[in-house]
């Protein structure tokens, strides 16, 4: 199954157009014309240039993932893009794009066509660094140059080149909507570039290229109704995570557990006193936060003697970033203020580390498993900080027929504890074994903080019907 991938913001936007620069029958020719003319020659070379630089560099993509989520481990082949951005072949795109990829293609620009490695993959920050496989004897590919998008300004034009909806490459043309566009959920520790340049499934992990000719951001998001809204991780997040990814093959970000509101929180209608520092919110239970003794409604002032302002939501993901970077296991100052008391806490940072639990297919059974990860499913997490949960059910499938369901934590099955993965593993092949003389399993299972017993019967092969 073929499937074009770009992580899209359910929104529907209303767009009014309005007639400019219309003029009336009759009406004088204007003195400036042909000046006017001139410009517009001068912008569309511009462009032309600036698209020069780049597009070459673009790369339409294909991708081979493995998917757990229907109950079964199934393969689809998924469309985006890519940048090269150095002459050996080094290219960015989208965590997403490659995410539980066994195979990624690439076609360049000059129709070569060749896999890709992936170096590194970061899911908090959607970036991707992949190493082309080069054919022997190949000096250099095209590649393009990471610019600054701290020089962007509302209103500059730019341009989201990729491969929209699978049709190979492709480039529109816009201006930056917002330089600091916030998104909740998505934001964590980088802010986003909103642009107005068509940004459609396809154009994930593509470049947005400024009129030097430089690699401003990587193409992530877009609207699917309404058009004229896309977002991209800006170049200076990129410049950020990519030695990471090179060197450790992920982020390594650091963890403290703090949950942290601004000052000014508009959106909740909260205003705090004080014109410096963060709020916490809440702190994670078991994180070096907690432990440290920091509470909610307690304000940051400093941490190792680095001011953590954030007046408002935007000033958010500088301050967790800061937090991320710092050294693990390593003891770090944070002064506070709590009440009208100024206070110093000593934190202790450990490593963030998988931000996503792994998966495991269970055939016959008709169901999937996958760990239990903090930060992928906090709500399990807080029932069951180690273990197991249903992921995916297969319809129609021995697991629905005995009423197992989606985010089911499994404790025991036929008495045996369940932890890890490799637990369920050696219990269903043990059971697909022992299947012709018997076909069932009582699973425990925990469901919404109360304990259930589900009797499995795997007798019947779905997959044969």
């Amino acid at each position: 199954m073929k499937r074009i991938v770009a992580r899209v913001l359910p929104a529907v936007l209303l767009v009014i157009l309005a007639p400019a620069g219309c003029v009336e029958p009759g009406a004088a020719p204007d003195a400036n014309l042909a000046q006017e003319g001139l410009e517009r020659l001068d912008f569309r070379e511009v462009i032309r240039k600036a698209k020069d630089k780049v597009f070459p560099a673009v790369v339409f993509m294909k991708c081979l993932q493995e998917s757990h989520e229907t109950g079964k481990k199934i393969t689809q082949e998924i469309a985006g893009s890519g940048v090269i951005v150095s002459p050996d072949g080094r290219m960015l795109t989208n965590w997403h794009m490659v995410d539980k990829a066994v195979e990624v293609r690439c076609l360049l620009s000059d129709g070569r066509s060749m896999n890709a490695k992936v170096l590194g993959q970061d899911k908090d920050t959607d970036l991707a660094l992949l190493q082309l496989e080069l054919p022997a004897g190949t000096k250099e590919v095209p590649y393009a140059k990471i610019g600054d998008s701290a020089a962007l300004k509302e209103g500059d034009f730019v341009m989201a080149m990729g491969a929209p909806w699978g049709l190979n490459r492709s480039v529109s043309i816009g201006i930056v909507s917002c330089t600091r566009r916030y998104l909740p959920g998505s934001s964590e520790y980088s802010l986003w570039l909103q642009t107005d340049a068509a940004i459609s499934p396809g154009n994930s992990g593509g470049p947005l290229v400024n009129t030097d000719g430089l690699v401003v951001g990587i193409n992530t998001l877009g609207v699917m109704y309404g058009g004229d809204m896309g977002f991209a991780i800006p170049a200076e997040t990129i410049k950020l995570i990519v030695p990471q990814l090179s060197e450790h093959a992920k982020a390594d970000w650091s963890w403290t557990g703090l949950q942290l509101q601004p000052l000014k929180d508009f959106n909740k209608n909260i205003y705090f006193e004080g014109a410096e520092g963060v709020i916490v919110a809440e702190t994670d239970p078991e994180s070096p936060g907690r432990r440290a003794g920091l509470l909610p409604r307690d304000r940051i002032l400093k941490i190792e003697g680095r001011p953590t302002n954030a007046e408002r939501e935007e000033d958010l993901p500088a301050v967790r970033r800061m937090l991320g970077l710092l050294a693990k296991n390593k003891e770090v100052e944070v002064e506070l203020r709590r009440g009208k008391e100024t206070l110093v806490k000593k934190l202790t940072p450990r490593t963030k580390g998988k931000v996503e639990g792994d998966e495991l297919d269970c055939p016959r059974w008709n169901l999937t498993v996958k760990t239990i990860n903090q930060f992928d499913n906090p709500e399990l997490h807080f029932y069951r900080k180690e273990g197991v949960f249903v992921y995916g059910i297969k319809h129609p499938g021995n697991a629905s027929e005995a009423r197992l369901y989606e985010q089911d934590i499994i404790l025991k099955i036929d008495g045996k504890d369940v932890r890890t993965l490799k637990d369920v593993k050696a219990i269903h092949k043990a059971s697909l074994e022992d299947i012709k003389t018997k076909h069932d399993v009582v699973i425990t299972v925990l469901r919404n903080g109360l304990t259930w017993q589900i009797v499995l019967d795997y007798e019947r092969d779905y997959e044969k019907e």
